[in-house]
């Protein structure tokens, strides 16, 4: 055997030996537990053993192989571990390098004092050199002790502690250790079996709940949870005994290790919350297409910093590499109720596939975390646009980027107002019908790009017609690259003519007071619209080319007329129109609360559509034409009923050139009355 040899029992050991592991060095790590083994990373180029092992045990190990370094990495207070293993190393020849644990704030503070017990170094604390001295000063006091000093000493404080009753002892969750502590007379409500590291929230609660007045601890810095646990104490209420920690005088740091050994330094600075103790730091982290060799290096080091990584299953498969804990969960709320329920987990990253700032879950959860009292920090991936757009070797900047995976976005609008447009796609399926949607409203003629398992072995990127791709089948997640060289953008103002309407026998708003009708909606882009007694859909799929990000709910009852308004709308690209057959206002019932409401035509049910509509949205804005007196009448009551913040109206008469023989004759339309009606402030909201 051959490379560095570490006997290890702190995190700082585990740490080193991650770091020798990134750097291609082949590190054999000596622990004692089961438990010990658990939590250690599983790295290529780590062996491990497992089991105590006495002097002659560790020089036989120490002669089996050719160790560049023998480094002990072992806890402060495993002294009789140290000088064994000193001693080995002198038995064998090797070189014993000793890596010293950093002194926390907390401890630097005591040591300044460095009281005996009866004194205290600080209000509520109490140094002590041994447990013997802990025992001795907790005998003359009186309440419950919660012990976090381990399992290798519990049943010493059990034999030197008078009234055994009070003491209740945190320790690992190991088997073993839980049936020793009931043979050393502790029951099973004394028995608190917990894997650290802990909050001081935390250790605040468990003292609480215990009704301890003291708390057993030794000096083991802030990677043990030592100022976590003084914080605790201190908010409880309850009394820390601390035993000091034995001065090491002769050894390295961590860094100076690494500057013995001719190593580079540990990047570890970002990922350890030294700023505020005790609170969890969370990383919202994209992934980037899903194997790990795309992800960035800083990704990278947040994973192997982790106590836990939580994330879909297809991510965790992908990350599963870095030997840590996983957890298998997308949902947001899901996601903050483990981070509040598992304080133990000191750094945890929430896995995102892609980009965080790219149609990700981390926005939500972003808004949750930020009420919470924690740290979190965002790492960017490289987005599927960027990866695919590379693979296909074309520039982005100039790309609309939709989604239609698990969303309702005008893919077509995108289509026809662009030469490029990118879009998340999901599945199969969800490409199939792009394809028909694109060939259904007039799009055969695009070049579709089909992009399927980007950066896996499966990786698949296919380039056709929309016709090539109505059968397509590809298992796992596809993106669209999608390129219209015929696209055009909408007209800023509305414009149709009335010819580009297939009429029949419906009603239709004519041109000219459809334009001035239109006007007085002022629709934003994303607009979500009721056009109640739709007719031909002239109003209706005017809105839907105008607010091309939003939904146009077009109300008819008459069959014949649903027909040409879902012709009209597919013949002029209104793919985010939506036919609703019926009578309003029973007809609007469940739709969505509108921003702006068209009323062409109300069957008699004017009032009860306004109450309606003013129920889902007090700040909708309503435009109603009316040609009858008696629904101008009825209009003009609303208005004073209602005491809208905005009301107009405008009264618009229409005359039209014909040829009779060799003349142009004026033909008068009947006159239109446009209401509007608003609580919006003039029209600059929408929302």
């Amino acid at each position: 055997m051959e490379g560095i040899l570490i006997f290890a029992g702190t995190k700082e050991g585990r740490l080193l030996a991650e770091h020798l592991c990134r750097q291609k060095k082949p590190v054999h790590i000596s622990v004692a537990t089961e438990y010990g083994k658990e939590v250690l990373p599983r790295m290529k180029g780590l062996v491990v053993h497992q089991g105590r092992l006495n002097r002659p045990e560790m020089e036989e190990l120490l002669k089996a192989g050719e160790w560049e370094a023998v480094i002990d990495a072992t806890h402060p207070y495993a002294r009789e571990v140290s000088v064994n293993l000193q001693d080995a190393c002198e038995a064998t020849g090797k070189a014993y390098l000793r890596l010293l644990r950093e002194l926390s704030g907390e401890e630097e503070g005591g040591r300044c004092f460095y009281a005996n017990a009866e004194q205290g170094a600080a209000p509520g604390r109490y140094y002590v050199d041994t447990k013997e001295e802990a025992a001795s000063f907790l005998n003359k006091t009186a309440g419950n002790i919660l012990l976090t000093t381990g399992s290798k000493e519990l049943k010493d404080y059990i034999r030197l502690i008078d009234d055994t009753s009070r003491i209740f002892a945190r320790i690992l969750p190991d088997g073993d250790t839980v049936n020793q502590c009931r043979e050393w007379g502790l029951e099973g409500r004394q028995i608190i079996c917990m894997q650290g590291p802990f909050s001081a929230e935390l250790n605040e609660a468990m003292l609480k709940q215990l009704d301890a007045k003291y708390l057993v601890t030794k000096e083991t810095g802030d990677v043990g949870g030592f100022s976590a646990k003084l914080a605790g104490a201190k908010a409880a209420g309850a009394k820390a005994v601390i035993i000091r920690r034995p001065r090491e005088t002769e050894g390295y740091s961590l860094k100076e290790l690494l500057e013995h050994l001719k190593l580079p330094p540990m990047e570890q600075e970002r990922f350890s919350p030294k700023e505020s103790p005790g609170l969890q730091r969370i990383f919202l982290l994209g992934i980037g297409m899903g194997d790990v060799s795309g992800m960035t290096g800083e990704a990278v080091k947040a994973c192997e910093c982790a106590d836990v990584i939580l994330g879909a299953g297809r991510m965790l498969t992908a990350l599963s590499c870095f030997g840590k804990p996983m957890e298998d969960m997308y949902d947001p709320y899901e996601i903050l109720e483990f981070i509040k329920s598992h304080p133990e987990y000191g750094t945890i990253v929430a896995a995102f596939s892609g980009d965080i700032g790219f149609y990700s879950g981390t926005k939500k959860l972003l808004e949750l975390l930020e009420k919470e009292p924690c740290q979190v920090e965002l790492i960017c991936g490289i987005s599927t646009v960027a990866y695919a757009a590379a693979k296909l070797h074309m520039p982005w900047q100039d790309m609309k980027l939709v989604s239609i995976h698990g969303r309702c976005q005008n893919l077509i609008g995108a289509v026809r107002t662009h030469e490029k447009v990118f879009a998340l796609a999901g599945k199969q399926q969800s490409v199939r019908e792009a394809a028909k949607s694109l060939i259904e409203y007039g799009l055969s003629h695009v070049t579709m790009h089909v992009a399927a398992q980007l950066s896996y072995p499966e990786e698949e990127i296919v380039t056709g017609i929309p016709e090539d791709f109505l059968s397509y089948h590809k298992e796992g997640l596809s993106v669209l690259v999608l390129e219209n060289p015929l696209a055009r953008e909408t007209a800023v103002t509305h414009g149709l003519k009335d010819a580009c309407f297939q009429r029949g026998s419906a009603p239709m708003t004519k041109e000219e007071v459809r334009s001035i009708s239109l006007s007085k909606l002022m629709l934003p882009k994303d607009a979500l619209v009721y056009d109640i007694g739709a007719g031909t859909g002239s109003i209706g799929i005017e809105c839907a080319l105008q607010a091309v990000w939003g939904t146009v709910y077009a109300i008819e009852k008459k069959e014949a007329a649903l027909s040409l308004l879902t012709e009209n709308a597919r013949r002029l690209g209104a793919a985010n129109l939506i036919a609703v057959p019926g009578t309003a206002p029973e007809a609007l019932k469940d739709l969505p609360a509108p921003t702006h409401a068209f009323i062409g035509g109300s069957s008699g049910n004017l009032e009860k559509i306004v109450s309606l509509l003013l129920d889902k949205n007090p700040r909708v804005r309503i435009v109603i034409n009316a040609i009858s007196l008696e629904t101008v009448a009825e209009a003009s009551e609303l208005l004073e009923a209602y005491d809208f913040h905005e009301s107009e109206i405008v009264q618009v008469s229409v005359a039209k050139s014909r040829m009779l023989g060799g003349y142009h004759m004026m033909t008068g339309q009947n006159p239109v009355y446009i209401f509007t009606m608003s609580n919006q402030d003039g029209g600059k909201e929408f929302s």
